[in-house]
């Protein structure tokens, strides 16, 4: 998957901090469950700092654009975040079902 076609370059940092607050929030009291949310969550609102920098927002048009651009790209940045992580988990359990037969 190439994720420059759908996540502006610019944002792609976000993928690994993401991954480094999933594996944080792996090691906390938190539910697995959520996990996947918080980075969505988290991802919006960074994606929203970077958009809140970068654009001029003069009418609400502006805003708009601005709001739907930082939810889509920290969504996809997590989901990108998330993938990496399974593509790691799945891989390790390949390799611990290949030593036990």
């Amino acid at each position: 998957m190439n994720f420059q076609d759908y996540i502006r370059s610019e944002l792609l940092i976000l993928i690994p901090v993401l991954y480094c607050i999933g594996a944080g929030l792996k090691k906390s009291p938190l539910p697995d469950k959520w996990i996947p949310a918080v980075l969505g969550v988290t991802g919006v609102l960074l994606s929203g700092l970077w958009v809140a920098a970068t654009t001029e927002i003069a009418s609400g048009r502006d805003l708009a654009a601005a709001a739907f651009s930082a939810a889509t790209q920290g969504i996809l940045a997590a989901g990108a975040s998330v993938y990496v992580n399974q593509l790691y988990v799945q891989a390790k359990k390949d390799e611990s079902q290949g030593e036990e037969t």
